[in-house]
């Protein structure tokens, strides 16, 4: 019998989030999901398949939520 365990989820964060810890961690989990959590509320944690999130990344590149 073998047992074969799942890897550690690996977030990441910005650099520009500094030394505060309200920012937004994104990993991507073994079957191309992406995953999306507030470091200040981990255990909330969004997901999103591969082509919604490229469509969400090109929406942010364009200014899409760009508050004035």
């Amino acid at each position: 019998m073998s047992f074969h365990a799942t890897p550690p989820v690996r977030w990441r964060k910005s650099r520009r989030c500094g030394a505060s810890m309200g920012c937004v961690e994104v990993a991507r989990l073994d079957h191309g999901t992406i995953s999306v959590r507030d470091t200040e509320k981990a255990t909330d944690i969004l997901s999103f398949g591969v082509a919604e999130w490229r469509r969400f990344v090109g929406d942010v590149e364009r200014g899409r939520f760009d508050q004035d």
